[in-house]
């Protein structure tokens, strides 16, 4: 067993916060401190600081089970993205996808659980009444539209798609069949500008591996440059 898993058995984050705050930044204490930041740090992708897979679905659950129909789970795909690494380099590429982490984390606010998915997906679950849901969805969307400006001072334009599924429309608190409807919504309006929110039917459209099935003309996975 690792030291990190020691400690964390042992004495559990709070009381490690608790007991490093006491004592000098010295010896016993000081190596604390490095082991809590490691723990944090195995919770968060390291580039966008979003939640990882895991961490991100433990939380969602958590709110679909307590919130149900007042939740909308949110799925977000960055448009044109290879462009963006052909055409400015994958650091350009970082920045924006960092970008996009620093967005969706303002837009959800500190309850929710937001996530990176992998590569340019990201995933939202957050408190979010039914009379309001087009508008901060719209919202999020000028968000994630507005251009980003690099370290050297060059803008990337860039853009996302974004589709979302509720509980009372789907019928289902399940994530994973919630995340299926929504992703099914976004590709419905992928590169149209506008946020997509699914109804009972994007849940019964054949998927693979949690991507519907391309349409005549697509690839498997659904995917438009």
């Amino acid at each position: 067993m690792s030291s990190l898993l020691r400690v964390q058995g042992r004495i559990g984050q709070r009381t490690l916060l608790l007991t490093t705050a006491a004592v000098p930044l010295t010896g016993w204490a000081l190596h604390a401190v490095t082991l809590h930041k490691q723990l944090a740090a195995t919770r968060r992708d390291p580039l966008t600081g979003l939640m990882r897979r895991d961490v991100y679905t433990a939380r969602a659950r958590r709110l679909l089970s307590r919130h149900g129909d007042g939740v909308a789970v949110v799925m977000v795909d960055a448009d044109h993205f290879k462009a963006v690494n052909d055409g400015f380099g994958h650091p350009a590429g970082d920045a924006v996808l960092a970008a996009f982490g620093a967005r969706l984390t303002a837009w959800a606010g500190p309850r929710a659980a937001v996530g990176r998915l992998g590569g340019d997906e990201f995933a939202v679950v957050l408190e979010l009444p039914a009379g309001r849901l087009e508008q901060r969805l719209a919202q999020l969307v000028r968000m994630l539209h507005t251009p980003v400006v690099l370290d050297d001072g060059r803008t990337v334009d860039v853009a996302a798609s974004v589709g979302a599924a509720t509980p009372d429309v789907i019928s289902t608190r399940d994530l994973s069949l919630l995340q299926r409807a929504a992703d099914a919504a976004l590709y419905e309006g992928k590169h149209s500008g506008r946020a997509i929110v699914a109804t009972a039917a994007h849940a019964t459209l054949p998927s693979v591996n949690g991507r519907r099935a391309g349409r005549p003309g697509t690839s498997l996975w659904g995917r438009a440059a």
